[in-house]
């Protein structure tokens, strides 16, 4: 067994789908051909849309395919205490601040140009330096939340799959929250701190979270913990252009196992979006000795539903 660890940490808020799969199964074969351990976590902070049945579901997925985990999954609803002391360490070295602005005020403020979409405006240093007193007085009628000091500067890295990448999260994202306004950890600072707590080595997930990574770098750093490895695969999108991690309807995994589908056909059909097949159906033993990076397409997948459609048989 070498010192590979990798992961799949899917958010259970609906049903999988195969796009999601399919980085499911990446990951998977990424760490079984490295001889590695795979791991499994349930991200699950959007606790409004997060529900027991689809964690349910998604491990039914995982299983039906042959996807299987080492080691009891991790589940962030209760690791609340190890992301306050995370928060609570970098809050002792001057890394963060109270942030009492609404999403309306920093949209509103003139010096916060288009930041990153998911972000939405750079946010424009608004409560940085608000003294003790200030903080105190507007704590009277909002809760904050907390913000990172960004680093200046480029935060460079190397992906596995798209080469080198560079961002000044400063300039582009400006500082960014860690703990949000209703006391819960954001994904930046959870991801890393889990990462960390269960020595991942290398983290391959889709392109959407490439933006990502140098927010989560600097963290790292902050709390002197070593990254992983990155790679992150372009998505899979339909005709429309639209993530196919969104569509509903057939081709849910749930349904596809309902329509009493063959796993193989589905492993074929993810195996030819990843450079690894031709459509045809595979098994996962196939998939582990056809594993190569260089295989990986680098540009997205469009899963034509023509094409989808006669590949899983569902005529």
């Amino acid at each position: 067994m070498s010192g590979f660890r990798g992961r799949f940490a899917p958010s259970p808020t609906g049903r999988m789908h195969l796009g999601n799969i399919r980085s499911a199964l990446l990951g998977w074969l990424q760490a079984r051909a490295a001889g590695g351990r795979f791991l499994l976590r349930i991200e699950d902070l959007d606790r409004a849309r997060c529900k027991p049945q689809y964690v349910d579901d998604l491990m039914a997925d995982l299983r039906w395919l042959g996807l299987d985990w080492d080691e009891t999954p991790l589940v962030q609803s209760q690791r609340d205490d190890l992301y306050r002391e995370a928060l609570a360490t970098l809050e002792k070295e001057g890394l963060v601040y109270p942030c009492f602005c609404t999403r309306g005020e920093i949209a509103r403020a003139a010096s916060a140009p288009h930041g990153l979409s998911e972000e939405g405006p750079r946010y424009p240093g608004t409560c940085a330096h608000l003294t003790v007193a200030q903080r105190a007085e507007r704590a009277k009628t909002r809760a904050p939340a907390y913000r990172f000091r960004a680093r200046p500067g480029e935060v460079r890295f190397i992906d596995a799959l798209m080469g080198p990448s560079a961002q000044d999260v400063d300039a582009v994202v400006g500082d960014f929250v860690v703990r949000r306004n209703d006391g819960v950890a954001s994904y930046q600072l959870a991801v890393v701190v889990d990462d960390a707590a269960t020595g991942i080595t290398h983290v391959l997930r889709g392109d959407d979270l490439l933006s990502s990574t140098p927010r989560q770098l600097q963290l790292y750093t902050a709390l002197g913990e070593r990254a992983p490895d990155f790679l992150h695969v372009p998505l899979v999108h339909g005709e429309d252009g639209k993530r196919l991690a969104k569509r509903e309807g057939a081709f849910a995994l749930a349904e596809l196992r309902a329509r009493g589908l063959a796993p193989e056909r589905v492993l074929g059909l993810l195996a030819a979006w990843s450079g690894l097949g031709d459509g045809s159906p595979r098994t996962l033993d196939t998939l582990v000795r056809a594993f190569s990076l260089e295989a990986l397409p680098r540009s997205p997948v469009v899963a034509r539903e023509e094409v989808l459609i006669a590949a899983l048989g569902l005529r």
